[in-house]
């Protein structure tokens, strides 16, 4: 430390600070300040013109063909009313239009009817799940010691249809967002059915319309991993229940196998918002709602206004205003000009649609705190309570992650972007002994995901075909890949395969980062509103609201509004239904060609048009708004406390973890389990791609071959684990040292032919492949690789 004397002392400059230099120094520090804040503002611009460039582009490109189509449907409309006018038909079409339309009117309004007495029955009983098929309760969440409102249920198998108790059960969590429970279960053809079918015993988690007093999150996540343990208990012989979650239940089975690492087979994760800060700038506006419309204070003031109680039907008024053109207007015409074919499958989907769900304020406020707005479960901040935070590299079972670029609910940048975000590299994902399989479908939607005959039929089958085989994949990240090949008597058969990817391609599906820094602002905006609102205006609010007032709330609101006046309760509805029937007996169709129908068709299609140039409109203002608010100066250096990301480690602090060290020293240790073992990682690591025929093949070797079936499921993993730890940071030695695990030439020659059979004919393979069979050939000193190894070189002859 300098005396008085040294800072006036000459000889001492430049090593003590004087005035000049203190001017420089600033000088300095505002140009680099400066410099900084330009570069950021630039980076602001170019995401402000992108946005505006793809949007505008985008609705120029759509709204001027759709135009255009507009055009020559009408151009096709006039002429046939100038032959209708022409051959004096005119009049007759017109009046056969009229009488069509007003009876198509009076069947719709009866459709309409139908819906609100079924909503108000579903209403009076509670709201019981949706499913297809029977069940039985098994467990309910309020009689556990943090008492929720989930239940376990077990879904009775059809007639025709038998499960095992010794296979492998399945565990569906439903999305609680608004909406109830049974979308997983909706149709036959779903993830319920195509579990059933394979022999699955298949269990549903459920839940009731409203919360119990005080339930919080963590008493949901409590309540689900006593419901895994009560299936557990109930299949004993069985491998450990997988576990699938559906959009929100997604994110919420990964709080369940953070929480819980021991307790589940492998997670399917279906349109989860993990990462919901992620998306690509011009093409994913949801995610900015909370920076334009307000963040975690609204769903603070709209449970005070109900209570305690979030209204779930807010959530669904928001998912249907992200379409209106489909929700609001399309989806009545359509019924409206389909009349005449029945309108089970409207109300099947109307019935789901309409059961509106309620949430504690605790519960929502954790959901839009911890996770939309404030991201923390991607960055390491989330905490179930107090004290106890979700770690998502805590999770030991396989995850596979299903996503869509049609989704515009859960776009595959927020299903996926947790991946890198919270490894930093493949490397750690293997070193964690973490198994990731995602696949990205290119064009179905986010209700699809879960509803869709199509991709229960393909996408969910072929995933939990394969789920057997995913545990016997070595450590690492993939992507799992669907081709047609087939198709017989209206079946298609399917090849999977398995491609090894890198966290740079789950970030290739991205724009980059940089339009996620302001978000960073919004979620600390957020706080400061929370608390502005908790301390300065709740205590008003609450004052105001009776129960009274917050049930009226409820049944005022436009969702149960709507439905509730179009039922038969309501006095002027109830002559729609005795006119209906009386119209079904003598119901007189306009014929195809009339040519109002086709002014009616071009009449809905511009209303749509119109509608759909609104909502664009409002998404490209949304998305310029929020980063020209948001990415300013002065919210950047607001938001800069809540930019950190989650700290990741480098790939030598990842070589010094423990289990690394651990399985480094056992390099030479083993026997012939390990040396099979880790010669399949090195084909593996070596090969990139895994078919799934191999994937089988290698599967049933180390699932039913005997010395790997001894082993049982927690020791082969971990010789799987330890041997890919090697593999893949000493890959040379791992060769070098493969004759220390086998002892004799006898045993030597039956490795090698039991990893030899798993890739298949010399012919299909690699030429990779094939050089590393014969490097493993040369080190073991046995002949080179020339001959096919067609048969399970470790199956039981006969005699045995």
């Amino acid at each position: 430390m300098a005396t008085v004397y040294d800072l006036f002392d000459p000889k001492q400059q430049p090593r003590l600070p004087r005035a000049g230099s203190d001017a420089l120094a600033a000088l300095t520090r505002g140009l680099h300040d400066s410099q900084a804040e330009m570069e950021a503002g630039a980076q602001t611009g170019t995401i402000l013109g992108h946005a505006a460039e793809r949007h505008g582009r985008r609705i120029a490109e759509t709204h001027s063909q759709r135009t255009r189509e507009l055009l020559a449907r009408s151009e096709a409309l006039v002429t046939a009313l100038a032959g209708a006018q022409g051959n004096g038909t005119l009049a007759a079409l017109w009046q056969a239009y009229l009488r069509d339309a007003g009876e198509r009117a009076v069947l719709t309004l009866d459709t309409l009817r139908k819906r609100g007495d079924i909503f108000l029955e579903h209403e009076a009983a509670g709201c019981p799940p949706v499913l297809i098929y029977d069940y039985e309760l098994v467990m309910d969440g309020k009689d556990l010691p943090f008492p929720s409102n989930y239940m376990l249920l077990r879904i009775l198998p059809p007639e025709g249809i038998s499960t095992g108790n010794d296979r492998r059960p399945y565990i569906i969590i439903d999305p609680r967002a608004g909406h109830g429970p049974g979308i997983g279960g909706f149709k036959t053809d779903s993830q319920v059915g195509v579990a059933l079918r394979d022999g699955h015993p298949v269990y549903f988690v459920a839940f009731r319309r409203m919360p119990e007093p005080g339930q919080q999150l963590s008493w949901v996540t409590r309540s689900e991993a006593a419901f895994v343990r009560e299936v557990m208990r109930r299949h004993p012989d069985a491998a450990k229940p997988v576990v699938i979650g559906n959009c929100q239940g997604g994110w919420a089975t990964l709080l369940l196998a953070a929480a819980n690492p021991d307790l589940t087979g492998p997670v399917v994760i279906n349109g989860a918002p993990v990462a919901p800060w992620s998306g690509k700038v011009g093409e994913n506006p949801m995610r900015y709602n909370a920076g334009v419309l307000g963040g975690t204070w609204i769903p603070m003031m709209l449970s005070d206004l109900g209570g305690g109680v979030f209204d779930g039907a807010h959530l669904v008024q928001n998912f249907e205003l992200l379409n209106p053109s489909r929700t609001l207007f399309r989806k009545y015409t359509d019924l409206f000009r389909d009349i005449d074919k029945g309108d089970a499958a409207f109300l099947e989907f109307e019935t789901w649609w309409g059961g509106f769900f309620l949430l504690n304020e605790q519960e929502i406020r954790w959901i839009v705190e911890q996770l939309f707005v404030g991201n923390r479960l991607v960055k390491n901040e989330a905490m179930l309570d107090p004290g106890r935070p979700v770690d998502i590299k805590s999770i030991r079972a396989p995850i596979v992650v299903f996503a869509s670029h049609g989704d515009n609910i859960t776009p595959p940048q927020q299903a996926l972007n947790w991946i890198p975000e919270t490894y930093s590299d493949v490397n750690e994902i293997r070193i964690r002994g973490q198994r990731i399989v995602y696949m990205v479908h290119e064009q179905v939607g986010h209700l699809g995901i879960f509803v869709s005959s199509k991709i229960a039929n393909k996408e969910h089958t072929e995933v939990a075909s394969t789920l057997k085989t995913i545990e016997a994949l070595a450590p690492g990240l993939y992507e799992m890949t669907i081709e047609d090949v087939t198709e017989e008597n209206g079946c298609t058969t399917f090849t999977v395969g398995f491609a090894e990817r890198t966290l740079a391609d789950i970030r290739a599906l991205d724009d980059g980062p940089a339009d996620e820094r302001p978000f960073a602002a919004v979620a600390r905006a957020a706080e400061v509103q929370a608390q502005i609102y908790d301390t300065a205006v709740r205590p008003a609010v609450r004052a105001m609201v009776t129960p009274t007032s917050a049930e009226m709330s409820r049944a005022l609101h436009p969702q149960r509004l709507s439905r509730a006046l179009m039922s038969s309760r309501n006095p002027l509805m109830m002559p729609v239904a005795s006119a209906a029937e009386t119209l079904r007996d003598r119901r007189a169709a306009a014929t195809p060609d009339n040519p109002f129908l086709a002014a009616e068709a071009l009449w809905v299609q511009m209303v749509e048009q119109g509608i759909d140039f609104w909502r664009d409109w409002r998404d490209m203002s949304f998305e310029l708004m929020f980063h020209g608010l948001w990415g300013t100066p002065w919210a950047r250096a607001f938001g800069r406390t809540h930019e950190a990301r989650r700290t990741l480690k480098d790939l030598d602090e990842l070589r010094g973890l423990p289990e690394v060290a651990n399985a480094l020293m056992a390099i030479e240790q083993g026997g012939f389990a390990e040396a099979v073992i880790r010669m399949l990682v090195l084909l593996a690591e070596n090969r990139g791609q895994v078919r799934r025929d191999r994937l089988e093949r290698s599967s049933w070797v180390l699932t039913w071959d005997e010395p790997f079936r001894s082993l049982g499921a927690e020791r082969r993993a971990m010789i799987i684990h330890q041997q890919t730890l090697i593999a893949s940071y000493e890959p040379e030695r791992a060769i070098e040292t493969l004759p220390m695990l086998l002892q004799d030439a006898e045993t030597r020659a039956l490795a090698l032919d039991v990893v030899r059979y798993i890739p298949g004919p010399v012919d299909e393979m690699s030429p990779r492949t094939l050089s590393l069979l014969q490097r493993f050939a040369e080190v073991l000193g046995l002949p080179p690789v020339t001959e096919d190894v067609t048969e399970d070189p470790l199956a039981p002859t006969p005699e045995s």
